[in-house]
């Protein structure tokens, strides 16, 4: 089960005089040359100039720009602006946001979690992983010596036990700052007595994977080089290379919130409807709906939620017509993935990837070649990307539901990518994990 540790975390201080809000920034991933440079346009000491060194993200730069992003780190260290903790403390971390008119606060905290293998301990993935997307992070994190964005990880906690430990005497916050609409504030507990009560309970618990799965690839291969670099050899419990910074959030959190990805679709031509009928009459009606461009977010957030299961919207780019694909079929996955169980076969998301794009879309309307595939959590920017040039279609999705995580887990298997979007992101620059 899952071990954790408090630790002496590297932070902003507010002694600098600085606005917090115009220091974190999101995850590297979501950023191109516009967005960092509005970033650092708002502070020069915004986390982005260490986090994201070379555009666009996922791509590999040359040593020398992670070199460079090292010695800005250090020269922040040195004039101040940055500082590690004396004390290893757990962190309470709180997002506050607004979402379709209600105040949500996401309660959880920020702690290390001992390393283990994908399937052979306690921390539990549930999307892929690819190996190209971790080298950009490898190089940072070779570099600079430091861990800089956490991993997401969920937990149960039916009765809210390590949240009523960690704030029953939080007071005004260490950190506090607000970005894209959201409040983002850290706290500070150094009480063993907490502590040990957190870790003793943590530690009967398995640890699920929410975002960061690449980071958290990352993670295992900087250990496996430390690794490397002690003989072979496995290296002392308590070395840095050993753990990886979490976001830990209880499953049963108020504030916890899973958005679908939408799939945007290009690369098929001209899409014929009728034709496609046609190729899905088994497993889906396609029934045509009076829902408008402008509409859209209205459906996918108030009315496929509360149609039957494996429902699904298929929105037209040129003709700017919304279907709705009622499934008749939930079991068409079986006979295509005989070996993936049940659980994961009734995944929606597995329908639209594994039937509809796989089986439908690509062989039958692409000719055999790759779909171009977007995503979005944001049902109303499907309508404008979807216009019949660079995306002809768009297939409007439910979020997957919150135990599925749980139900996978438990059959060691893993979702398509992209099967889930918890909102919002963490903040980027909350707290910074040393590795040396």
């Amino acid at each position: 089960m899952a071990d954790i540790r408090p630790f002496a975390g590297i932070k902003y201080q507010p002694g600098m005089r600085f606005d917090l809000s115009n220091v974190i920034a999101p995850p590297y991933d979501v950023l191109d040359e516009r967005g960092k440079a509005a970033l650092q346009a708002k502070d020069p000491h915004n986390i982005v100039t260490v986090d994201l060194p070379y555009l666009p993200p996922k791509t590999v730069g040359p040593d020398e720009v992670y070199q460079k992003a090292n010695i800005t780190l250090q020269s922040w260290m040195s004039a101040g602006v940055l500082a590690q903790d004396k004390r290893r403390a757990l962190y309470p971390y709180t997002q506050t946001y607004e979402f379709h008119g209600k105040t949500y606060h996401r309660r959880g905290m920020i702690a290390l979690v001992r390393l283990s293998p994908f399937g052979a301990g306690q921390v539990i993935p549930h999307e892929k992983t690819y190996k190209g997307a971790i080298e950009d992070r490898l190089k940072l994190m070779r570099a600079t010596g430091v861990q800089l964005s956490p991993i997401f990880g969920l937990f149960a906690d039916t009765h809210h036990e390590v949240n009523n430990v960690l704030y029953k005497n939080a007071g005004k916050p260490e950190l506090d700052g607000t970005f894209d609409g959201v409040r983002n504030q850290l706290w500070s507990v150094i009480d063993s007595d907490a502590e040990n009560r957190v870790i003793e309970f943590l530690g009967t618990k398995p640890i699920y994977i929410a975002d960061g799965h690449h980071r958290y690839t990352t993670a295992l291969q900087f250990q496996f080089e430390a690794e490397q670099a002690n003989g072979g050899k496995p290296l002392p419990e308590g070395h840095p290379a050993n753990w990886c910074m979490f976001v830990l959030v209880s499953m049963h959190d108020d504030g916890l919130i899973i958005l679908p990805t939408h799939r945007l679709i290009g690369g098929i031509g001209t899409f014929n409807l009728n034709a496609f009928k046609l190729a899905v009459a088994d497993v889906f009606d396609v029934v045509e709906t009076a829902v408008k461009p402008e509409h859209l977010p209205t459906y996918a957030n108030e009315v496929l939620p509360v149609q039957p299961a494996h429902t699904l919207g298929l929105y037209d780019g040129a003709t700017r017509k919304l279907y709705q694909l009622n499934c008749k079929n939930r079991d068409v996955l079986a006979p295509l993935e005989p070996n993936q169980s049940e659980a994961w076969r009734r995944l929606d998301v597995a329908i639209l990837q594994r039937y509809l794009l796989d089986e439908v879309m690509q062989p039958k309307f692409a000719g055999g070649k790759d779909l171009l595939k977007g995503y979005t959590a944001y049902a109303e920017e499907i309508a404008p990307q979807v216009d019949g040039k660079k995306f002809q279609l768009a297939l409007i999705i439910k979020s997957t539901p919150l135990g599925a995580l749980e139900q996978l887990g438990r059959h060691g298997e893993v979702m398509p990518q992209k099967s889930t979007f918890f909102y919002p992101k963490l903040a980027t620059g909350m707290v910074i994990n040393p590795l040396r």
